[in-house]
């Protein structure tokens, strides 16, 4: 299951439908990322993405991640448009009959998502915008998998 959207959503609810959707599992693992309210006064972030192309992107990962784990399935819901300070920007989910494959797996796909999947991010503050640049810890931890 993925999801592309602008609006709001509510990770316990989504974890809750995820949890119910799925059978014989021994693990769910859940992952929520969230805008930061930095030092320098962060007011928003602006997400932009191009519609089917990220769609495409995020089915393509959820598949490899399908088939490197032993995984029930995979939710994965992201944000676009203007987001304010503690509102959420994605989630992640994963089931599986062993906790070691959940946790890789959505290790795996927030990793993925930080730094490959085709989101552009602009964060916006009291000093200015900035679109936001790829960091080399991000490139670090993508390149254990």
């Amino acid at each position: 299951m993925i999801r592309v959207q602008s609006m709001p959503f509510d990770s316990g609810g989504e974890l809750n439908t995820f949890s119910s959707s799925v059978a014989g599992v021994g693990a769910i693992v859940s992952f929520t990322g969230v805008v930061r309210d930095v030092e320098g006064g962060l007011s928003n972030m602006i997400i932009e993405h191009y519609p089917g192309m990220t769609e495409k992107a995020l089915e393509a990962i959820r598949s490899e991640a399908m088939q490197r784990w032993d995984l029930a399935d995979i939710l994965i819901v992201h944000r676009t448009g203007l987001l304010e300070a503690h509102e959420s920007i994605m989630m992640v989910a994963t089931a599986s009959k062993h906790r070691k494959d959940a946790f890789e797996a959505a290790e795996f796909l927030m990793d993925y998502l930080k730094s490959r999947a085709p989101f552009w991010k602009k964060e916006i503050t009291l000093d200015g915008a900035d679109w936001v640049a790829s960091k080399s810890e991000d490139e670090d931890a993508l390149s254990r998998w």
